[in-house]
């Protein structure tokens, strides 16, 4: 999907040095994610960014936060007037806050618990890395098909899905993209914010379902 731009983090990050995401977001982790001020700015500028690459037509449309972790995301579309469901894994970080007006569910990312075109829009914020975070694993590529064709049946015709998220490499960004469009009938594209700044970098993978 992308023939230019080329980049590589050196540094390891926690998804290449835990076996999953159970295991990383322990008790204390959990915590220190939840009560972070500085993670929830920065995650509510990123669903900013996210609302304007969506350009949805009304503000009561229905959004997945996909991957919600504690809740950031899904707290700041509830409040500017979306209607949220929030899904994660991990139990801990929907008990964390009351968030009760996201209709929490546990529940597998990659394997959706809904009917089809029940939603519109999909939008998953620095959780995508950690569904396929090795070329080399069967599972994490079958637990990425899983997810574009889950994802795609939910949504209602002429909607989108947004992630954004923290690829390795452009090598790991490309797989990812074309995972989606070789396994579901999506267009799109990635678009990059700041992508000669890595500390700034934001990289959103836009999927349209016609």
């Amino acid at each position: 999907m992308n023939d230019e731009y080329k980049f590589e983090i050196k540094r390891k990050r926690p998804e290449e040095s835990y076996s999953n995401v159970n295991v990383y977001y322990s008790k204390e982790n959990i915590e220190k994610y939840a009560k972070s001020k500085s993670l929830m700015r920065i995650q509510e500028k990123i669903t900013i960014r996210t609302l304007e690459l969506l350009n949805l037509p009304e503000h009561n449309s229905l959004i997945l936060d996909l991957g919600s972790g504690a809740g950031f995301v899904g707290m700041y579309l509830t409040e500017v007037g979306y209607k949220t469901v929030a899904i994660d894994i991990i139990a801990e970080f929907l008990r964390y806050y009351d968030i009760k007006e996201l209709n929490p569910i546990i529940a597998d990312m990659c394997i959706l618990p809904f009917k089809p075109e029940t939603f519109d829009a999909v939008i998953s914020v620095s959780a995508l890395q950690w569904v396929y975070r090795d070329v080399n694993s069967k599972s994490n590529k079958l637990a990425l098909k899983n997810l574009a064709k889950s994802v795609y049946s939910i949504l209602k015709p002429q909607s989108k899905a947004i992630f954004q998220f923290y690829p390795k490499n452009d090598m790991m960004m490309d797989l990812i993209g074309k995972m989606f469009i070789e396994n579901t009938p999506f267009k799109g594209g990635f678009m990059i914010d700041n992508p000669n700044s890595p500390k700034k970098r934001k990289i959103y993978l836009i999927m349209n379902k016609s």
